[in-house]
């Protein structure tokens, strides 16, 4: 029977210290290497394709959500956070468990063996936690950055930067000072977590922050245009431009 590979990634070193003590106790298990970031341990699951990941959240330059939102590997993934907020967005990630630091030694081998004996019996992930994203709801939080990936390079892409968002079916592409980048989530997501005050729907496939748009045209008959800063043109539906006479005061 073949090692089960186990790879650590939290930015606190006693917090990896608890853990490697804790696995002394699991049998037939390795573990491959420990990161102290996020984007340390996104190129170490690409590189090391573990089994299994312990996860922390809360790290310096990529959190264990924007990790995991990114993943093309298929790992099975344990969350091990001092934060409960997070708790449903990692179920809806497909993580196997989360654990409350401190969490004590019966709770972290319990959960360890519920994903061994997943692993064992053949019934891992399938497909990358990222892939789920458009099958389950999602859960309203601050959105303060985007985190895209392309090929292997990592992109954090901060709200102040974003001119507008458009839909692409099950994706959407992000329009941005530096460009644009494709993301696989919802534009509902993005109409309920990106600021209300920055950012408005004016179109069922285009969300636009008001202060990238220059002036709003007639389009037709009842259509309209809106012209931004760029010089590009968006459509405004009638709903739309309801709001934006609500909010621009027009």
């Amino acid at each position: 029977m073949e090692n089960i590979r186990i790879l650590i990634i939290d930015d606190e070193a006693p917090a990896r210290e608890i853990i490697k003590h804790y696995l002394k106790e699991v049998e037939l298990i390795e573990i491959v290497g420990e990161c102290a970031d996020g984007f340390s341990g996104l190129k170490s699951i690409s590189a090391l394709k573990p089994d299994l990941v312990f996860l922390d959240i809360q790290m310096p330059r990529l959190t264990g959500i924007e990790l995991v939102e990114v993943l093309t590997e298929k790992p099975e993934i344990i969350f091990c956070t001092a934060y409960d907020q997070f708790a449903l967005r990692a179920f809806e990630l497909n993580a196997v468990d989360y654990l409350m630091k401190p969490f004590p030694k019966r709770r972290f081998l319990e959960a360890t063996k519920k994903a061994i004996d997943k692993i064992r019996a053949g019934l891992g992930n399938k497909e990358p936690a990222s892939q789920l994203l458009v099958k389950t709801p999602e859960t309203q939080t601050h959105v303060n950055r985007v985190v895209v990936r392309k090929g292997n390079a990592i992109s954090l892409i901060p709200v102040e930067q974003i001119k507008f968002v458009e839909s692409q079916d099950d994706y959407v592409m992000i329009h941005h000072s530096d460009g644009k980048a494709m993301k696989q989530q919802t534009m509902k997501f993005y109409e309920e977590n990106l600021p209300k005050v920055d950012f408005l729907r004016i179109h069922r496939s285009y969300i636009v922050k008001l202060a990238e748009i220059k002036r709003i045209e007639p389009y037709g008959k009842d259509t309209h245009v809106a012209i931004l800063n760029s010089g590009e043109k968006l459509p405004v539906s009638r709903a739309g431009y309801s709001l934006l006479k609500d909010e621009l005061k027009f």
